[in-house]
């Protein structure tokens, strides 16, 4: 899937006002998300997506464990989104990494992130779970 393709359906699933809010929001995600991951899969995942996204993945970041609440909160502050418009902006990202990375690859990657992230990665989460959710 080509940049501009990622992001207009990142506007088109969100419902966000134009494409440099989408643009931010996925930029936003995909660091998030690049920080989480071990190098491994950083690399991995860069390998399945535009070149202009591979640069939002760290080289030589090491992994940071992050609560999900935390990964909210790092989008939010990022996007200078709230904490419930931050859930709603990473989960539409997420839906769209869903649609671009070959699925076995996507599967590798969600094994990586605690139980916790199962709601981000549109799965049924199998513990407590964080405010985003009622």
């Amino acid at each position: 899937m080509h940049y501009d393709h990622f992001v207009q359906k990142v506007l088109e699933y969100s419902g966000m006002r134009n494409f440099d809010e989408a643009e931010k929001v996925t930029r936003a995600t995909l660091e998030t998300i690049g920080e989480r991951l071990p190098k491994t899969h950083r690399q991995h995942l860069a390998t399945q997506l535009p070149v202009e996204m591979k640069e939002l993945l760290p080289k030589s970041l090491r992994m940071q464990y992050l609560t999900l609440e935390e990964f909210y909160q790092r989008i939010g502050n990022r996007t200078n989104a709230g904490y419930s418009e931050a859930v709603k902006n990473a989960k539409t990202v997420v839906r769209v990494l869903h649609e671009a990375v070959a699925s076995g690859e996507l599967e590798d990657i969600l094994a990586t992130f605690p139980l916790e992230y199962n709601e981000l990665f549109g799965r049924k989460p199998s513990g407590p779970l964080s405010s985003s959710h009622p």
